[in-house]
C-alpha cells in the first residue's frame, strides 16, 4: 500500500508539471447530454475537434426515466454504442428553499442527479463488455462544498460527485480498469445561469465567473489525459480543502469574509424578476 501510495503521489506532482499524454479519440462515437446548452455545444465543437463522432441530436426529458431509457434505445439501433458519455446537462431552480415549487426543486435532482443512473444504466453494459470507454460527469465546485440558498443545486451536484466516485470505485473494483472516468467540478461558468451572482467587490477580480470555451478547454485536456478530477481554476482545491480540514466555523468566518455567504442572493433576485416578467406577460 504505501509503495501504490507513494507512487501516485510522486506521478501526480510529475503530472502537474509535465505536459500529460493525451489519447487518440478519433472515431470514437460521444454522447454528450444538455448539447443545446452553453457548455454543451462547445463540448460537442471541442470533441469534434479531436476527431469523434457525435450522437445527433435527440430530444430528451432528462427528469423522465423512461425518456431516457427510450431514447437510449435509438441512439443504440440508429447509431451503435457510444464509447464515450458525458454527462453535462444542469438546471438550477434559483428561488430560496420555501419559497421554491416542490416540482422545481425535484427537477433539480432529476435531471442534476438521478439522471445520471438511467443514463450510466443505459450505456455503461456494452463498454464493460468491451472493457473500453470513457464516463465524463460534470458537477461542480458546488458538488465539493456548500453555499446558502440554492440547496437544490448544491445537494444534486455533492450527488453527483458521490455517484461518480463510487461508480468508479467499481469499475476498478471489477477490474474494468479501461473504462475511464473524469470528474470536472468548475466554479461558476459564465453562461447566464447563475446570472447576478457576486461574491466579495475586493475579490471579484481574483475569482471572475469563468469563460466557457476556457471551461471546455480545461476539461477537454483532463479527459484526453485521462485525468480523474479536475477543478476549475486550480483555486478550488483551496476550499475543497479547507472543508475537510477547518471547524464549521473557520469555514463559515471565510465564506462571509469573501461574501459567499449572500453571493446568491442577486442571482436570486434575477431570477425571480424574470419569473414575475414571464408571468406578467404571459397573463
Amino acid at each position: 500500500m504505501l509503495i501504490d501510495l507513494t507512487y501516485s503521489i510522486l506521478n501526480a506532482i510529475i503530472q502537474t508539471f509535465l505536459q500529460p499524454r493525451l489519447k487518440c479519440i478519433d472515431g470514437e462515437l460521444c454522447l454528450i447530454t444538455g448539447a443545446g446548452g452553453a457548455l454543451g455545444r462547445l463540448f460537442a465543437l471541442e470533441f469534434a475537434k479531436e476527431g469523434a463522432r457525435l450522437v445527433h441530436t435527440f430530444t430528451v426529458d432528462l427528469s423522465k426515466r423512461q425518456s431516457i431509457y427510450e431514447a437510449a434505445g435509438r441512439v443504440r439501433e440508429e447509431v451503435g454504442e457510444i464509447s464515450i458519455l458525458v454527462n453535462n446537462a444542469g438546471v438550477v431552480a434559483g428561488r430560496r428553499l420555501l419559497e421554491c415549487p416542490d416540482e422545481l426543486l425535484e427537477r433539480t435532482l432529476l435531471v442534476n442527479c438521478h439522471a445520471l443512473f438511467w443514463m450510466t444504466k443505459a450505456f455503461l453494459p456494452p463498454m464493460k463488455v468491451k472493457n473500453r470507454g470513457h464516463i465524463v460527469t460534470v458537477a461542480s465546485a458546488l458538488g465539493l462544498f456548500s453555499t446558502a440558498c440554492v440547496e437544490d443545486y448544491c445537494a444534486s451536484k455533492f450527488g453527483a460527485v458521490g455517484f461518480h466516485e463510487s461508480l468508479t470505485h467499481e469499475l476498478v473494483a471489477e477490474g474494468h480498469v479501461d473504462i475511464k472516468t473524469t470528474l470536472v467540478c468548475p466554479y461558476i461558468v459564465d453562461t447566464g445561469m447563475f446570472a447576478g451572482c457576486e461574491i466579495r467587490r475586493e475579490l471579484r477580480s481574483l475569482i471572475p465567473p469563468l469563460d466557457p470555451l476556457y471551461t471546455v478547454q480545461q476539461s477537454m485536456k483532463a479527459i484526453l489525459a485521462e485525468q480523474q478530477m479536475i477543478c476549475i481554476p486550480r483555486l478550488m482545491y483551496i476550499p475543497y480543502l479547507a472543508r475537510a480540514l477547518l471547524p464549521w466555523d473557520a469555514n463559515v468566518a471565510t465564506y462571509r469574509f469573501m461574501g459567499g455567504d449572500k453571493c446568491m442572493l442577486p442571482f436570486i433576485k434575477n431570477a425571480e424578476l424574470k419569473t414575475s416578467n414571464g408571468h406578467s406577460k404571459s397573463s
